[in-house]
């Protein structure tokens, strides 16, 4: 990431299953920020406002700081990750942090219900 003077946005990583579901949830009701994917996509990467991971107390989810400007290229900011949702694709900048931790435990919720069906 480019440091443009602006605040670094932080990431919340969840299992892909999860994640994928919550992307789904997010663009139907709320629209998503940009999001990553790990090259093994065991995980996703949503971008969130710079100071949740001060607060962010989600299981099963981890929150960190990133470093850098405000703004991203092509390129991810994280070595080894691609674009699931890419800057240029998202609705919104960063996904906002309480939206995104009711889209994670509704698909929770979601994935539970379907996996005993199964």
């Amino acid at each position: 990431m480019a440091d443009t003077g602006e605040a670094a946005p932080d990431l919340v990583t969840v299992p892909a299953r999860e994640g994928l579901e919550a992307v789904d949830i997010l663009r139907l009701r709320h629209g998503v920020g940009p999001v990553l994917h790990d090259r093994e996509c065991d995980t996703l990467g949503f971008i969130v406002p710079p100071g949740t991971a001060e607060r962010w107390d989600l299981p099963g989810s981890a929150c960190t700081q990133t470093f850098g400007g405000g703004r991203f290229g092509t390129q991810p900011p994280v070595t080894g990750t691609g674009w699931l949702v890419p800057p240029e694709g998202a609705v919104i900048e960063a996904t906002e942090p309480e939206r995104l931790r009711a889209a994670l435990a509704e698909a929770v919720s979601m994935l539970r219900v379907v996996d005993r069906c199964t």
